[in-house]
């Protein structure tokens, strides 16, 4: 007999660097159906989500490529990305 209830971890890729990590381990970004960009610790955000990882070398890379900007179809303001920013740095 199988056991239904072994809890999967569901794996998201960096938009920036292209790994592949378990959820948990990303943050995820939302275009909300408002067209506001928040930061979405809960993973509870409705509307469109990207995830990157949580380093500081992946929001570089975002901010230089806009990859934020072309995946929620919107510019992301600057104090998302210090959002972002201060909650990798764990201020």
């Amino acid at each position: 007999m199988n056991s239904m209830h072994n809890k999967k971890n569901p794996l998201r890729k960096c938009l920036a660097t292209n790994e592949v990590f378990p959820k948990k381990d990303l943050l995820r970004i939302v275009r909300t159906p408002e067209g506001n960009v928040v930061v979405d610790q809960k993973g509870k955000v409705n509307g469109r989500g990207a995830y990157i990882s949580k380093s500081l070398n992946a929001l570089e890379i975002c901010k230089k490529r806009k990859c934020l900007d072309r995946a929620l179809e919107v510019n992301v303001p600057n104090e998302v990305y210090d959002e972002i920013e201060k909650i990798i740095n764990g201020d």
